[in-house]
This record gives structure tokens, sequence and C-alpha cells, in this order.
């Protein structure tokens, strides 16, 4: 093994320290149960995205939907795209455990 990969498997190591050191204590209880809702919260944004291009779709009448149509999806596909990414930032750190999940 070279000096290189030593001082990264090292970084790696000390990184995922650093995150269990930080985050875990900011969820000192976190359960199953606690985490349902944020799910639930990711699904009712995708629905309402969703929802919202069919609504667009119909509006338009087979023609181009109107820009006030489009900067509304535009909004909720923003929300709904940092609820996904809030989620599998969750999902990670649950993963390389920075932080305890209670059954």
């Amino acid at each position: 093994m070279t000096d290189n990969n030593r001082l990264l498997m090292e970084l790696e190591r000390k990184i995922s320290a650093i995150n269990r050191e930080v985050i875990n204590p900011v969820f000192p209880d976190l359960g199953v149960d606690d985490i349902k809702p944020v799910m639930e919260s990711v699904a009712k944004s995708r629905a309402a995205y969703l929802n919202a291009l069919f609504k667009i779709v119909e509006a338009a009448k087979g023609g181009i939907p109107a820009a006030e149509h489009i900067q509304k999806l535009r909004a909720l596909r923003m929300t709904y795209e940092e609820m996904v990414a809030a989620a599998q930032a969750l999902e990670t750190a649950i993963q390389r455990d920075y932080m305890d999940v209670k059954m």
C-alpha cells in the first residue's frame, strides 16, 4: 500500500469520526418513528409536484402551459428536489454510522 493510500484511508477515518462527533449528539434519541414524518413530507412534496404537472397540462388544453403555471411548477420542483436531497443526506448519515437510530 502506498503512502498516499494510507493517508487517504486515515483521512477517511478522521472524516467519519468528525461527522459522527458532530452529527450524532444533535439527534440523541432519533428513532424510526422520528424519521417517518420526514419521508412522508418528501412523498407529499413529490405528490404536489406531480399533481401540479397534471393540472397545468389540463389547463393548457393541448397547448403550451402559461408562464405563471410553469413558475409554480418550478417552485414545487425546487421544493421537491431539496426535500429529496435532505432525505438522501439523512440516509447517508445513517448508512455511514454518523448517527444512531433506535428501533
